[in-house]
């Protein structure tokens, strides 16, 4: 299996003539993209400049960031061509690679949207090279920019990052610095089609934490009364655990509930709700081990919404 470490620049609405269209946010101008082999070693290279039909003024922060104006966009290719080419480069046997979690996102949004046939596999399962890094490098939590993570390995800056074909070469090179064999097994999966069915649910585990992404509902109390969404067990040795604080929302599209398991002890869990370009819901759960200090991260936190609560009802009861 090849590695294909894609990076986008998009452009977006102005203030002026062209505002933002709901089902397209992001336009994509540029796709850059190389091609390594399993050792990480260097197959091929891609790029492709695309001429702008939605956004057809330059965001002012976008031009600032990439140093592209419109006029430099007017020689590329629309992106229907631009993303055949590509796929068709990709070849049939890849993964994707990236810098952080929009890139895949936004490129199935653009599909969607000039009407290309979603060829991707569902999933979409990616290795989010940000989060790799963090894994190697620092605690597994924390995210970096591509700019700092070159610094840090004093990767030497020989072109100006921000454009599509630069972000994939330095990408390519901190891959290069990684132990793949031993972290490729925390894959991580695009959520820009969300499952539609009891079968299409995903269920990951890795060694620290395991992860289940829901089908769609059509309201949010629909998705918090499921059970496949709610339950809870050890991911480790896959016995249900009773909860200490029942799943409760921390914001609107935040839950987080306690276990213990009597073998591994504390277990953190975490919900949070997205929403589909279609207006539907999912949920994806996350559950963790966790130690004391974790464990009484929840419960501050139950007594935070509890304490909002009071406020609310107290501020409700001068009002009337």
């Amino acid at each position: 299996m090849n590695y294909i470490v894609l990076d986008l620049e998009w452009n977006q609405g102005t203030n002026r003539k062209y505002q933002e269209k709901p089902d397209l946010p992001f336009e994509i101008v540029e796709i850059g993209a190389i091609k390594l082999n399993e050792a990480c070693e260097l197959i091929d290279t891609f790029h492709a400049i695309v001429k702008p039909t939605v956004y057809l003024e330059i965001n002012s922060h976008i031009e600032q960031i990439t140093h592209v104006s419109i006029e430099d966009l007017e020689s590329g290719i629309n992106f229907k061509q631009a993303a055949c080419s590509f796929l068709d480069w990709c070849g049939t046997n890849y993964r994707f690679c990236t810098w952080g979690s929009m890139d895949l996102t936004e490129l199935q949004r653009n599909m969607t949207y000039f009407q290309l046939k979603q060829t991707l596999e569902k999933p979409l399962f990616y290795y989010n090279i940000q989060k790799l890094y963090s894994i190697c490098y620092s605690d597994g939590k924390s995210r970096i920019s591509l700019q700092n993570a070159v610094d840090t390995l004093n990767i030497d800056k020989v072109i100006p990052f921000h454009r599509a074909d630069a972000d994939t070469y330095y990408t390519a090179l901190i891959m290069q610095t990684l132990n793949m064999e031993k972290v490729k097994k925390y894959i991580s999966v695009d959520y820009y089609h969300a499952p539609t069915s009891h079968k299409e649910e995903i269920y990951l585990t890795f060694d620290t934490y395991s992860k289940y992404v829901s089908r769609t509902f059509d309201t949010k109390e629909e998705a918090m009364t499921d059970k496949g969404v709610t339950t809870t067990s050890c991911y480790l040795c896959r016995k249900n655990i009773k909860k200490k604080i029942r799943w409760f929302s921390y914001n609107n599209h935040t839950y987080y509930s306690l276990m213990y398991c009597n073998i591994h002890g504390w277990v953190k869990g975490k919900i949070r709700i997205k929403k589909t370009d279609t207006g539907k819901l999912f949920a994806i759960k996350t559950l963790k081990i966790t130690d004391e200090e974790g464990a009484q991260q929840v419960y501050q936190w139950q007594e935070e919404v509890r304490e909002r609560r009071r406020n609310k009802r107290k501020g409700n009861e001068l009002n009337t």
